[in-house]
């Protein structure tokens, strides 16, 4: 959590607008460092702003200037619906912030055992940032970055967390794409549409030009 915060923060501060909103972990402020005036936590429950439906957004049709999801997808059963009210809500050019477990990890691995606890995180059908990529582009995302983190294998003791600290560098170097969790940045694009206006000023087709007859000189005896 302390990675995700820590890269969303960076993220988010330079963003602006009128209207932020935040889906999922309504415990954490994930909107803490923007500036954008009206920013609000929607949810099914918790401490959020807006008690929701999240497969139906109560805002308007491009009205959000920036959507920061914090690990929804994984954990409902209609992860596609809710990317179609996310895309109907941001304006044009508006981002959304996507943060998920990777399964292509240790920790995806994890999920794996035999062993394996039966409670968050593990509960979750985890995505991997391909396969969001191709449902972000599907709806005319264009996703502007992808960030993966947290190298270390699951642990839940403070000593072992420390020790295992020291593989963050070697895997954010060598292979970057097998962290724990990521972060993907799209913008949602919408092609420019253009008008085509009646001509009012329609041009008139030239007049054919009179050939000038010219005096037949007739000789006298044809008078």
């Amino acid at each position: 959590m302390a990675w995700e915060q820590a890269l969303i923060d960076a993220t988010v501060v330079d963003l602006f607008g009128y209207h932020a909103i935040q889906l999922g972990l309504p415990q954490v402020d994930l909107l803490a460092q923007n500036r954008i005036p009206l920013r609000q936590v929607a949810g099914e429950s918790g401490r959020v702003d807006v008690v929701c439906d999240l497969r139906r957004l109560p805002f308007a049709a491009h009205s959000v200037d920036l959507l920061v999801m914090a690990h929804v997808l994984e954990f409902h059963d209609d992860p596609h619906q809710i990317l179609h009210e996310v895309e109907r809500v941001l304006i044009p050019e508006g981002e959304v912030l996507i943060t998920g477990f990777n399964p292509i990890s240790l920790w995806g691995l994890r999920r794996r055992l035999p062993n394996c606890p039966r409670d968050f995180p593990w509960t979750g059908r985890y995505l991997t940032a391909l396969r969001l990529r191709d449902w972000l582009q599907l709806l005319g995302f264009e996703v502007d970055r992808v960030s993966f983190g947290c190298y270390a294998p699951p642990c839940q003791q403070a000593r072992w967390i420390k020790r295992w600290n020291l593989v963050e560098p070697v895997g954010a170097r060598w292979w970057s794409f097998s962290g724990a969790v990521y972060l993907v940045r799209a913008v949602k694009r919408v092609h420019g549409m253009r008008l085509i206006l009646p001509s009012w000023k329609r041009q008139k087709a030239p007049r054919k030009a009179l050939s000038v007859v010219s005096q037949r000189h007739c000789p006298p005896h044809e008078h």
